[in-house]
């Protein structure tokens, strides 16, 4: 992620388009602050997935733990559609 964002400010950096914009804001008398945000997802693979699937569901821990959950917490996770077993 560090590599990816590091490549990403470097591209803007050494864009001429944009230096070439930015000198025109300056020289009209303003600073120029630039600050984008990126939303950068990752998925495993599905054949990478299914093996993590398949070492969790094959492990013995014994029984699930017991699970207290509160009003508040019914209550999200109703909104979400999510139901609880008593």
């Amino acid at each position: 992620m560090q590599q990816l964002g590091g490549t990403i400010n470097e591209t803007l950096s050494d864009s001429e388009s944009i230096a070439e914009v930015i000198g025109e804001i300056k020289r009209e008398g303003y600073d120029v602050y630039l600050v984008l945000e990126a939303t950068i997802g990752f998925n495993k693979r599905a054949n990478e997935l299914e093996a993590e699937v398949s070492k969790v569901l094959s492990r013995d821990d014994g029984p699930p733990p017991d699970l207290d959950f509160s009003i508040q917490d019914q209550d999200f996770l109703k909104s979400l559609k999510i139901t609880v077993d008593d």
